[in-house]
Parts: C-alpha cells; sequence; structure tokens
C-alpha cells in the first residue's frame, strides 16, 4: 500500500496517509462485525456456474403499501428463488439526479425505500451488489454546500480550474460543458463536471478525499455488500495537460482498493464499470490478481445487436475467438441491457464504422433514440443507443413470438459466454420501450427505466404471452445453466467454425465435457457443421428442449438450425 500511495501523493504525505488507512482497517476490524455470507452463492471471490446477478432499481417494483426494497425482496423470495443468487441495487442514497448516481449522502438509505433495514435483509438471503459512486457527488451534498460555504475542510474536495485553460485533450463522455460555474463565499469559481452540472467531480489528488471513500466502502461492506461496482472509476483522477482517463493514479487507487479488503473482507469483489473500447476495458483485471475481480463486458451488448441486425456472427465470432480468460479467479461480467443505454464506444475498431451509423438510424425507427460524447474537435459521436434491448432487437411489424425468439436467442449468447451473467429486471420479464419516460423526464436513459407495479407484474408474468414467454424461457435457462459445471466462469472455452451467419461456442469442461451453444444469427433455415474441440459420442441432446441431433462423419454433426433458433448440446 505505501509503494502505491507514494505513487500518487509523493513519500512524505504517503506516510500520513498510510497510517490514516492503517487505523481505519484496525478499527473497521476490531469494532464492527461483519455479517456472515448466508446468501445461496458463492462464499469466495471464485465464482461459479450458479452465480447469476439481477439488476434492478431499489425502487423498480412498488406495491403502493410496503417499502419498495420489502416488495423486491418478495419477489426474489417468490418468483426467483434460488435461480438467481445476487442482486445489483441501483444507487438506494438520496440523490437530486440521475436516477441516483448524483448522491447526496453515502452514509444514508433513502427512507421511503425501506432504510438500510431493507438492504440489510436483501443482504441476508442473496449476495449484494452495490454502487460506489466515487466520481462524483451530488451539488446538494453537505460536502459540496461545505465548498461553497468555504468550510476548510472541504476547500479541497473539488477541483476548479480556470475556464481560459486549455482543456481540449480532456475525454469527454458527454456533450455538456466540462466547467460549471457556481457562486462561492470567494466569488465565482468554475468547477469540474464531467457529467452533468449537478454531479460535482471529487478531487482525489486531495488525500483526504481518498480516505473519506475508503470510509463508504468500508461501511457497505458492514452493511453486507459481497460485490461493489465502482462506477465511472476511469475518470476519478483528473490532470491537466492529459486526457483525464484511464491515468496509472487511477489504477493505483483501485490497486489500493483491493489491498484494503484484502486485509479485511478477503470474500468481498471489485467490478469496475467502464464504457470504453475493449482493451481499454479490460486493463482493470491488472494482473488478474491486483486489481478487479470481474469487469463489465461492454462489447458484448452491441455486438450481438450487429449481429442480428446485419444476421452475421463475423465481427462476433471474430471478437469473442480473441478472448483471454483473466489470469487467476478474475472474470467477466456478461450483460445485454442495463439500467443505462447500449454503448457504441466499445465497438470501436470492432466492426466498420458505417455500421455503427446504421445501428443509430436503427434505434431511431425502432423508437430509442441516441446519446452524444462531445469530441476533442468539437463535434459528437453516438456514445450510446437509449432503447430496450427487447425493443432493439424487433423488426417493426412482425409477429411478436418472432421477437420474442430473437430476444431470447441474444440473452442465451450472453449466459453461455465465459463469465459471470448480468440480467436486467426489464430483460427478465419481457420489457419494451417505456416511450412516456423520455417525455417525462426529459432524460433519454428512462426509456429503459420503467416503474412496475408488483401485482400488475405478477398477473402479467401469467397473462400477457410476450413477458410469460421471456420470463418462463429465461428462467429455465437459469436453471440449466446453474446445473452444468461446463459454465463455470473460468471453463475453458473455444469459438467454433461454422455457417457464417451461425454463433458456436464450446464451453469445455474436460475430455468429453462440453456444451456447444449454437445460435442462428439469420431469419433463414440454416444447416451447419460443428466439430467439438472435445472428444464427444455419437448423440447430442439440447439440454433446453430435448432435441439431438446424430453425428455424421468423422465425428461432425449436422445441425439444423430454423430462423433464429438456438441449442446448448451435450453429449447424451
Amino acid at each position: 500500500m505505501k509503494d502505491l500511495l507514494i505513487r500518487l501523493y509523493g513519500e512524505t504525505k504517503a506516510r500520513q496517509v498510510l497510517f490514516k488507512i492503517e487505523s481505519l482497517i484496525d478499527i473497521f476490524r476490531e469494532e464492527y462485525a461483519f455479517p456472515g455470507n448466508q446468501s445461496g452463492c458463492s462464499c469466495s471471490r471464485e465464482f461459479t456456474q450458479k452465480d447469476a446477478v439481477l439488476i434492478t432499481y431499489p425502487d423498480l417494483l412498488s406495491d403502493g403499501h410496503r417499502p419498495p426494497l420489502e416488495v423486491l425482496l418478495d419477489f426474489l423470495d417468490t418468483c426467483i428463488q434460488d435461480t438467481i443468487n445476487t442482486v445489483h441495487i441501483l444507487p438506494f442514497f438520496p440523490y437530486s439526479s440521475d436516477d441516483g448516481f448524483s448522491v447526496i449522502d453515502y452514509y444514508e438509505v433513502d427512507n421511503a425505500l425501506g432504510g438500510w433495514e431493507g438492504i440489510t435483509a436483501i443482504s441476508k438471503k442473496y449476495r449484494l451488489m452495490c454502487d460506489a459512486v466515487l466520481n462524483h457527488v451530488s451539488s446538494r451534498s453537505r460536502w459540496f454546500q461545505g465548498f461553497l460555504a468555504g468550510e476548510p475542510e472541504y476547500s479541497e474536495y473539488f477541483i476548479t480550474c480556470n475556464p481560459n485553460s486549455d482543456l481540449s485533450g480532456v475525454t469527454r463522455p458527454r456533450p455538456y460543458p466540462l466547467l460549471t460555474p457556481f457562486d462561492t463565499h470567494r466569488g465565482k469559481k468554475w468547477v469540474w463536471t464531467t457529467f452533468s452540472n449537478d454531479q460535482i467531480d471529487l478531487n482525489f489528488r486531495n488525500p483526504a478525499v481518498l480516505i473519506e471513500m475508503i470510509k463508504v466502502l468500508l461501511t457497505y461492506v458492514i452493511k453486507g455488500a459481497g460485490i461493489i461496482r465502482l462506477d465511472a472509476i476511469a475518470y476519478i483522477w483528473k490532470e491537466p495537460g492529459t486526457n483525464c482517463i484511464h491515468r496509472p493514479e487511477v489504477h493505483a487507487i483501485v490497486k489500493l482498493f483491493r489491498k484494503i479488503l484484502d486485509k479485511i473482507r478477503p470474500d468481498v469483489v471489485l467490478i469496475t464499470e467502464t464504457n470504453v473500447p475493449h482493451e481499454e476495458n479490460i486493463s482493470y483485471f491488472g494482473t488478474g490478481e491486483d486489481e478487479a475481480q470481474m469487469v463489465y463486458q461492454f462489447s458484448l451488448p452491441p455486438l450481438i445487436i450487429h449481429a442480428l441486425v446485419n444476421e452475421t456472427a463475423f465481427y462476433l465470432c471474430r471478437w469473442a475467438s480473441d478472448l483471454t480468460l483473466p489470469a487467476g479467479s478474475a472474470t467477466f461480467f456478461n450483460f445485454t441491457a442495463s439500467h443505462d443505454g447500449i454503448g457504441v464506444r466499445p465497438l470501436s475498431g470492432l466492426v466498420p464504422e458505417g455500421d455503427i451509423d446504421t445501428l443509430t438510424q436503427l434505434t431511431k425507427q425502432r423508437g430509442g433514440d441516441v446519446s452524444y460524447k462531445k469530441n476533442r474537435d468539437g463535434s459528437r459521436s453516438p456514445y450510446e443507443l437509449n432503447i430496450n434491448y427487447f425493443s432493439m432487437v424487433t423488426v417493426p411489424y412482425e409477429e411478436e413470438t418472432l421477437s420474442v425468439k430473437r430476444f431470447l436467442l441474444s440473452q442465451s449468447i450472453m449466459l453461455v459466454m465465459p463469465g459471470v451473467p448480468g440480467i436486467y429486471f426489464h430483460s427478465l420479464v419481457g420489457s419494451v420501450n417505456y416511450k412516456e419516460g423520455p417525455e417525462r423526464t426529459g432524460i433519454l436513459r428512462s426509456i429503459n427505466r420503467e416503474k412496475l407495479d408488483y401485482s400488475r407484474l405478477e398477473k402479467e408474468l401469467k397473462t400477457i404471452q410476450r413477458r410469460k414467454s421471456v420470463f418462463s424461457f429465461y428462467m429455465n435457462m437459469l436453471a440449466v445453466r446453474r446445473k452444468e459445471p461446463a459454465f463455470n466462469p473460468l471453463a475453458p472455452f473455444k469459438v467454433l467454425k461454422t455457417h457464417k451467419t451461425v454463433f458456436a461456442i464450446e464451453r469445455i469442461l474436460g475430455e468429453g465435457s462440453s456444451i456447444i451453444a449454437v445460435h442462428n444469427m439469420s431469419s433463414h433455415n440454416i444447416r451447419t457443421i460443428v466439430a467439438p474441440a472435445s472428444k464427444t459420442g455419437k448423440r447430442l441432446t439440447c439440454i433446453l428442449t430435448g432435441i439431438t441431433v446424430k453425428a455424421g462423419m468423422k465425428g461432425k454433426f449436422p445441425v439444423d438450425l430454423p430462423p433464429h433458433h438456438f441449442l446448448w448440446l451435450k453429449e447424451g
């Protein structure tokens, strides 16, 4: 830890900061009884095929009577049970904007949600994943209000800059101004605001900010967090004259967090959220043993969309073939949809640039919109597609059964990839575009953030064919996946060469033990030949449907795939 702190603050300050961190560790180790892991998930950092994460807002479900967190727990116990063992509850703190990601108080849970009692009740039954929103804080937070008032404690908590400074090299994830003027006790000051004028960037060059955020992380552990998501972590270190993203100091801070958790709760996992091109994204694995245990697989969601839209598996296969499992127990966090849009920056270098423009046009045709980022030359380029994932894979005016089939295929690919799957609540229950959202809030991402009435949802899961079909088959896939060790996140894999419209991946547990997942990305009947990398018998059976495939010449298997059909094939 000392070496990392020297890199951040120099040798003299490093000694002082290290003493404070060690004192914090001693306090938390001695004075707090950490809750035991009572969920059905893995009890260590090593994930298995039994691990899956449900991503949800704390108030996504309500019934008009109970606190939303209590309603969420009811849904988990009633509808999910042991099929999903981990819940990512998006920010549950008091906030002022961005649906929770503009935090007013890191140490409190909104009482209207159910307070800390509601969070800990869930953490006792399910592994809890929560957000550490480290880059910025609400303009209404006590810290920033203290800064504006001139309180010495907060004088260096935030970053001020001359508005005439050359900041053209700073990476911009949003089209808004980088600096926002505020009236302070010393007059007008221009404050660094990477994401919005209500999200004030914290100054990690001030060691006091680092110490405070370590306290925040340890508080989450005390309250039952088993996985901590480091939100927007790539941007936390600002240094004018640089691009202010992925700085060496950022990696040093992630390593520091890891070392601290190693000392206190070695079973707690760090996951980094960096919506950037693939090679930049996976840099947060470090060596596989010293930084994050999981990183978001940001290239996967748009690549699946690209494959379905263009009815070709070429680019998806090429990318997946080049994937390598990280060292140690680190792994990928696979997902298709989330509370945000579908990022297109992670497609950079993976597909033709013109194809990205096609996706943005299709997004608008299918009821969504597009968010843009500001480039260094002042131009704009697409940042994310703001649309529900089901709606994005739906061809206008087609039969709903075809849309359901195409959507479930997209989810199958996510589930069979090496890593831990993350399922957004609206994907699990077959939601579509919530068009009223952006109209009401003015925020494009609201199209995928609809709040649901619990009793109504329960009825719709039984009566609305789209919801019923998606939910029941999704739950079946998850239940089957849990039983197959070949889907262990660390199990080897091989992308198989087949028809140009087919994505086929083999998950290998050992010689003679593998599962081959075959997906037809096209709207045509396809016959392809599958040649397993491992030894198999003379017959393969789909563990989802019971369909059998017999071996042909030289141990290869001819497979017939109707439009957008997929199979999970296993010997037997």
